[in-house]
């Protein structure tokens, strides 16, 4: 008779327990086995021994909070941040910036590897530098005792920290985040109707521009008009009330140029947001995007910053599809600006342009959906259409290891991967895949 082994203990929330980090997970969780069950903890990682209360127990894993760290792994560092752990920003920021790169590359693999669409070749890494790359940065408010809070969420909870300073911002956005916070002290009627600032840095530092996420009544946004003049450096400020955006001061709009592109870019439109990479990570996908006479649909296409570039080859059309309306008119403008007519921008959801738009020969698609990924159904919509290949542009691993998986069983494996660390520090990693018909 078999013997049935070491009773195995069962684990019940508000239980404390020391445990090994055998690895790092997405979203910046150790994980480490007691008694044989999963455990995944934020902020710990591969290597680290560490005390933790089990706070949720689910059928097979729990959850925990570290509370002590026993013995670091050797790539922990002290933060340089001082609010580290409060702020739920860096999940990363106690952790060499090498093993960043390297726990950011595995967590790829295995998430790649879990849905069937496993990647053996090799990944090409493109690093940033850890401080100042943040072109936008979504800040929330708080009521507080002097002064409203401005800064981030604490991790876990719904409590704005005050931050002084966000190493991931310039000095510029800083500076004017801060002053806007002071002259918002002198409004108390206000800070009660505010819950954010988004801001928009041009990459060259040049121009900022902000908008304020409120629950005024319209009528309410247009007395904030006067806090722009106290806010030194300031190009542009906007207020929205519900879906409307009241532009009270100056200018919506930012520049960049890439790649020889110069590309007006609007408060509210989807622009990626490190300084750094911007241009590597668009010439990277220009170049996997094989040469040739035929149409390049980019699906996704924000501004047109992939559009654009692509154009400027000179070698047919270029169908932008944008959903949302001041991107779409971000792309029409820059299209003309750059004079380049080879470029169309179709303002539509995507599954419907799909449609709409009967398939070519040599036909290359770009995809940069948002987190929640492509999608099955534009997945197969993409598939159908037989192209050349596909450059799927993706800042989730899980959604992109989905679609990958549903492309795989339409004939498309990858061919070349990279992965782009537009968020150091944080979990946050940006994969660039190409595909082809195997």
């Amino acid at each position: 008779m078999r013997s049935a082994g070491p009773a195995r203990s069962d684990l019940r929330p508000g239980q404390v327990v020391d445990v090994a980090i055998e690895k790092g997970v997405y979203r910046g969780r150790g994980l480490g086995r007691v008694d044989g069950r999963v455990l995944f903890v934020p902020r710990a990682h591969a290597g680290d021994r560490i005390r933790a209360r089990v706070d949720a127990v689910h059928s097979g894993w729990a959850e925990g909070t570290l509370l002590a760290l026993l013995e670091g792994a050797p790539e922990r560092r002290e933060s340089p941040c001082p609010y580290v752990p409060r702020c739920g920003g860096c999940a990363y920021q106690d952790l060499g910036y090498a093993a960043q790169l390297r726990a950011k590359e595995a967590v790829l693999r295995e998430s790649l590897g879990r849905a069937g669409a496993a990647w053996e070749g090799p990944i090409g890494v493109h690093p940033s530098p850890e401080t100042g790359w943040r072109l936008r940065a979504a800040l929330h408010f708080a009521p507080g005792e002097e002064a409203p809070r401005l800064g981030l969420r604490q991790e876990g909870t719904r409590r704005v920290v005050d931050v002084l300073a966000c190493l991931q911002l310039s000095d510029r956005m800083n500076r004017a985040a801060r002053a806007l916070r002071d002259a918002l002290a002198s409004r108390p009627g206000v800070v009660a109707g505010l819950r954010g600032l988004d801001l928009l840095e041009s990459p060259d530092g040049g121009a900022l521009v902000a908008t304020l996420e409120t629950v005024l009544a319209p009528g309410e946004a247009p007395s904030l008009a006067p806090l722009a003049a106290r806010v030194p450096g300031l190009d542009g400020l906007g207020v929205k009330t519900g879906s409307r955006l009241h532009w009270l001061h100056g200018t919506p709009f930012v520049e960049a140029t890439v790649l020889d592109v110069v590309l007006r870019v609007h408060a509210r439109s989807f622009f990626q947001a490190n300084r750094f990479l911007l241009e590597p990570l668009t010439r990277t996908i220009v170049d996997l995007v094989p040469p040739g006479p035929g149409r390049v649909i980019d699906l996704y296409c924000g501004v047109g910053l992939f559009s654009l570039p692509l154009a400027a080859r000179g070698e047919g059309e270029v169908v932008a599809v944008e959903r949302a309306p001041s991107a779409a008119e971000d792309a029409r403008w820059n299209a003309r600006r750059n004079r380049l007519p080879a470029v169309r921008v179709v303002e539509s959801d995507v599954a419907e342009a799909l449609v709409r738009t009967t398939a070519a020969a040599g036909e290359r698609v770009v995809l940069d959906p948002p987190r929640t990924g492509a999608g099955i159904e534009v997945v197969g919509q993409v598939a159908d259409r037989a192209p050349e290949a596909v450059v799927y542009v993706s800042c989730d691993p899980p959604t992109l290891a989905r679609d990958l998986s549903a492309f795989a069983a339409r004939g498309y494996r990858p061919d070349a991967v990279h992965l782009f660390d537009l968020f150091p520090d944080t979990f946050h990693l940006e994969t660039v895949v190409r595909l082809r018909r195997s």
